[in-house]
This record gives C-alpha cells, sequence and structure tokens, in this order.
C-alpha cells in the first residue's frame, strides 16, 4: 500500500520558514516523479513543485525564488522549504506520486501564514 504522510505544517508570520516533509512507504520511489501541491480555501489544487528522479525541477511562478524542493532517495523522503511566507501562501500542502497506475496523495499538512 503506497502511503505518503506530509508534516512539518504551521503556524508563521509573513516573511516566516517552513520546511515541510513528506514520509513515503510502501513502495518503491526513487524513479518515480515527486511533487507538492496546496489547495487554499476557496481555490483549485494547485501545482507547488514537482521534482523526477533525475533531479530535475520545476516550481510553480508564485514560489520561485522562496521555495526550494528536494528528495531524500535513502530515506524516501521529499521535502519543501519555504521561505519569504506571505498570507496568500496560506494553504493545505499535499504530496504526491506519479506512477503508471496514476497520483497517490497525502492528506496534506496546514500551512497558516498571519498578516
Amino acid at each position: 500500500q503506497v502511503r505518503l504522510v506530509e508534516s512539518g505544517g504551521g503556524l508563521v508570520q509573513t516573511g516566516g520558514s517552513l520546511r515541510l516533509s513528506c514520509a513515503a512507504s510502501g513502495a518503491i520511489f526513487s524513479l518515480n516523479p515527486m511533487g507538492w501541491y496546496r489547495q487554499a480555501p476557496g481555490r483549485q489544487r494547485e501545482f507547488v513543485a514537482g521534482i523526477t528522479s533525475g533531479g530535475s525541477i520545476n516550481y510553480a511562478d508564485f514560489v520561485k525564488g522562496r521555495f526550494t524542493i528536494s528528495r531524500d532517495n535513502g530515506d524516501n523522503t521529499l521535502y519543501l522549504d519555504m521561505s519569504s511566507l506571505k498570507p496568500d501562501d496560506t494553504a493545505v500542502y499535499y504530496c504526491n506520486v506519479l506512477f503508471v497506475s496514476g497520483l497517490y496523495w497525502g492528506q496534506g499538512t496546514q500551512v497558516i501564514v498571519s498578516s
């Protein structure tokens, strides 16, 4: 059973930093693309950042220069280092992994950025 568990969310002030983690289990993930998405109240779930098995990285425009995605294949963990946080970053952040069979999601972790 594929399982993704996000952690690290919380309440921070504008300009603050936070590190999100996604612990993966139940499958081999080293060759699969993984990513972070977020969903704010009243909005569609949107792409934040992605990383391939070869280390190719892509970011949404609204987080470039502020967020960094990385992965530790030995530990089966995906990270999102967030800095210069803005109130508009407030959302539930989800980790996912892409398999041939489809996308698998974690339950999400809440990030709240106060004004």
